[in-house]
């Protein structure tokens, strides 16, 4: 197949941009960048782009997908690797119906404990955040982890889309814990150890050279700090 020609609308402090590049890195394809600032209103030849004024958004030999999940999923399915198998036969439409719901379960069970930590003032509401994200994990992904394989999703030793799916939240929520940033309890890489599983698979995420090498944690702990953080 020719190879296609993939234009990226992005910003490098969005996490949901942030899966279009891990997919795109990981698949070894070649696109045009162009950043989109969050910081001011779209402009309109953007909005005709994607009229939502949302990133990610990508051109697909002129094709517009939208929306990270969709574009992910998108990539995956155009281009059949390590990453996602068909659909056929029934055992992979199994196995991709439990990498949904895994990656629905990192993201509407665990992720908004980070987010009520950030949002939160004081040391003790920190700390109850970070207790609780790990009691999710413990509860809803700890026992979707495969034991003693490989550290990704379904004992992989290669990257799949799961970890596309949730990699730049995973790079915030152990890189935000850390002293220096005051966004998340320091406590949280501790409790962690309640779910090995998770602990493991997280690491190995964020480790990825897909995953990471764009994100720059300084740069985006600044500007969460910024968004988010309550002004004490």
């Amino acid at each position: 197949m020719a190879s296609p020609k993939i234009i990226l609308y992005t910003n490098h402090l969005c996490p949901w941009a942030h899966r279009a590049h891990i997919v795109l890195k990981e698949l070894g394809l070649q696109y045009e960048e162009v950043i989109i600032d969050l910081n001011k209103p779209r402009e309109p030849w953007y909005l005709e782009v994607n009229p939502r004024g949302l990133v990610p958004s990508i051109s697909y030999n002129g094709n517009i997908i939208t929306e990270s999940g969709i574009v992910a999923q998108f990539l995956a399915d155009a281009h059949p690797s390590h990453l996602l198998p068909q659909s056929t036969p029934v055992e992979n439409a199994l196995y991709r119906a439990r990498l949904t719901f895994f990656v629905d379960a990192v993201i509407s069970k665990v992720l908004p404990h980070m987010w009520t930590a950030i949002r939160s003032a004081s040391t003790e509401e920190k700390e109850a955040a970070a207790e609780a994200l790990v009691d999710a994990a413990v509860k809803e992904v700890e026992p979707l982890l495969e034991d003693g394989k490989g550290p990704f999703f379904g004992g992989s030793d290669r990257l799949t889309l799961a970890e596309v799916q949730t990699g730049s939240f995973l790079l915030r929520i152990l890189g935000f814990a850390k002293p220096e940033h005051g966004l998340l309890s320091p406590k949280l890489l501790t409790l962690l150890d309640k779910a090995p599983k998770f602990k493991r698979w997280a690491e190995a995420t964020v480790q990825h050279e897909s995953v990471n090498f764009i994100f720059d944690e300084k740069a985006v702990a600044d500007k969460t700090r910024a968004k988010f953080a309550p002004k004490i």
